[in-house]
């Protein structure tokens, strides 16, 4: 499996205040980020696969509505998690 709980610890610890902490807004943006690489190299070589396009464009809006909440309440933290996530906006 691509993203089991280690890999979730791992990406909390470093985008997160800890590994526990999974609620804050870099933290799960971190772990959309990913999610979104994952299904966008499986939507490469399964192009048909309508399922897996719904997901991964849900996954989108919900990354771009956090990005958006981010943005209006502190855009320091906002510019610091796209320069480091890599997200172009």
């Amino acid at each position: 499996m691509y993203l089991d709980s280690s890999k979730k610890a791992e990406i909390f610890a470093q985008y997160g205040k800890d590994a526990k902490n999974t609620g804050s807004v870099e933290s799960q943006v971190a772990l959309f980020t990913f999610r979104i690489k994952h299904l966008t190299e499986h939507m490469k070589l399964n192009h048909k696969d309508v399922g897996t396009q719904r997901a991964l464009t849900v996954l989108v809006g919900k990354r771009r509505a956090m990005l958006e909440y981010l943005k209006e309440r502190d855009i320091e933290r906002y510019r610091a998690l796209i320069k480091e996530l890599g997200i172009r906006k």
